[in-house]
């Protein structure tokens, strides 16, 4: 099991982000979590095998139809064995 923090920089809040993410993560099979950031960025904690994480990780280069990701920033963290699911977390 791999594991990545990303933060997506952009148009990435009001675009129905975080619900896509969900859906989009879901369908892969991945673990995580994913929140808006008061900087007006979105946070994600993804988890998973390999091949999960790394289609997680194109679709949120590109984000849903309404989004503009202009930079993700990737990186690899320790996977956290508590996780179950993938959800949408409060603002931090």
């Amino acid at each position: 099991m791999i594991a990545r923090r990303v933060r997506a920089h952009g148009r990435v809040q009001g675009v129905g982000f975080r619900d896509a993410m969900v859906d989009a993560a879901t369908l892969a099979g991945a673990q995580g979590w994913v929140r808006n950031r008061r900087d007006g960025t979105v946070e994600a904690w993804v988890q998973g095998d390999e091949s999960a994480v790394e289609r997680v990780l194109a679709w949120a280069r590109r984000g849903p139809r309404l989004a503009q990701v202009e930079r993700l920033e990737v990186a690899e963290v320790e996977a956290d064995a508590t996780i179950a699911g993938f959800d949408r977390a409060p603002t931090a």
